[in-house]
């Protein structure tokens, strides 16, 4: 698209060109960050900053246009490479040597997850269908945007819609934001209460738990971070984004399954990493990774947040609200009754819970957010829990909880 300003049945319209496009994302992902570093709520309930700038500029859209004063078109060429960049660093993190060292308790909570991405599903396109909604919205109001965070829902808003799912992007998008505060919200308070009623002592199980950096090797490199390091991740993000690409074509072709194209990516990554972590074929750059990954989030979320319809979400409000308290609800009763027990109701098991709380509704940061706030109100630190929480949260769940979400959105837009 040109860029320019044009006078469209009286009203103002401003066209955006990809680059305007990317740079107006930049400047409202900086916003964001100093929104959150100026305002203590943002930063207690781990909003991200591609939501605060983005979801402000969504909400000038949205009075500039009810009050007739100007809309905008934008070009948002970049959004999908960014994207896919970002779940390829997710994949790269995949390491399955990782579930050997966080042992049983590792596995329980995996197990949990994986439980809880497919339950979701089946209960919100369940409950959707009750209250007279397509069903993929109500899975866009719970494993899209609860388990999976604002990323999954910015990428998978736009696949449902483009099979014919109108406002599937908005109702991702909301159900996140109110993931991200509920579950910054109840994680401490449940955590507190399982305390009190257990009765539960107030140590830290032993163990050769390592820290979450130890455990996904990065301190084997001693944090240098360089130019050709980047550039070197960089190259190594762009030839897997290529090879998923090329997988995902491939598997359309002969099946007729529809894989957005960063699944593809992020499988490719994961398998590449552990193939690599047994021959050692390329040092890993785990620093200038990461820095990768938070530019390609920042950009595409921001990207994804300011481009949103919120007038889309009008006529789904009231049905939204019932499917997300219910889902929240039933997470708590899940979290208080059995993975409490199941972790064997120690003080582990309850900074764990008060992790999922955090990444079952909004996102890793939440989780390690609540797991710090427990910790630093009872003086002891659970490394099991840090170094569990963000393994499955961040990467281990997408293994089970992303192909679930596509098979879904595939069988019920059939």
């Amino acid at each position: 698209a040109e860029m320019g300003l044009e006078l469209v049945k009286g009203v103002w319209v401003l066209k955006m060109d990809m680059v305007a496009t990317t740079a107006l994302a930049a400047v409202l992902l900086m916003l964001g960050y100093q929104l959150r570093k100026r305002v203590s709520v943002f930063d207690k309930f781990c909003i991200p900053a591609p939501v605060l700038g983005g979801f402000a500029f969504s909400l000038l859209a949205l009075f500039c246009k009810q009050m007739g004063l100007i809309t905008f078109t934008f070009t948002t060429t970049l959004q999908s490479p960014f994207m896919i960049a970002f779940f390829t660093t997710v994949g790269i993190g995949g390491s399955l040597a990782l579930l050997k060292k966080g042992g049983s308790g590792l596995i329980i909570y995996l197990v949990s997850c994986w439980f809880i991405a497919v339950f979701q599903n089946a209960f919100g396109s369940g409950l959707a269908s009750m209250l007279g909604i397509h069903p993929v919205l109500g899975m866009m109001a719970v494993a899209v945007s609860l388990e999976g965070g604002h990323g999954a829902a910015a990428a998978f808003g736009p696949t449902a819609e483009a099979l014919g799912v109108k406002g599937a992007t908005a109702v991702a998008i909301a159900s996140a934001t109110y993931g991200l505060i509920a579950g910054g919200l109840l994680g401490g308070p449940i955590a507190k209460w399982l305390i009190g009623k257990y009765n539960v002592a107030i140590k830290a199980g032993e163990g050769d738990y390592e820290t979450y950096d130890q455990a996904i090797g990065a301190d084997k490199e001693a944090g240098t971070v360089t130019s050709r390091n980047i550039l070197f991740m960089m190259m190594l993000v762009l030839v897997i984004m290529t090879f998923g690409a090329w997988g995902s074509a491939k598997l359309k072709a002969a099946t007729g399954f529809d894989l957005p194209g960063y699944v593809g990516a992020m499988f490719v990554a994961i398998i590449l990493r552990n193939i690599n972590d047994g021959v050692k074929m390329v040092k890993l750059h785990l620093k200038s990774l990461d820095i990768i990954a938070d530019v390609s989030i920042g950009i595409f979320l921001t990207m994804a947040m300011m481009t949103l319809r919120i007038w889309e979400l009008y006529d789904l409000a009231l049905p939204l609200i019932i499917i997300l308290l219910l889902q929240t609800i039933a997470l708590a009763l899940f979290a208080i009754f059995i993975l409490f027990r199941a972790l064997g109701k120690d003080y582990d098991a309850v900074v764990m819970v008060a992790g999922l709380m955090g990444h079952g509704l909004g996102a890793t940061p939440n989780a390690v957010a609540n797991m710090g706030a427990v910790c630093e109100r009872y003086g002891v630190m659970s490394h099991k829990a840090f170094l569990i929480i963000p393994l499955c949260g961040a990467v281990l769940i997408d293994l089970v909880g992303i192909p679930n979400i596509v098979w879904f959105i595939n069988y019920l837009t059939k």
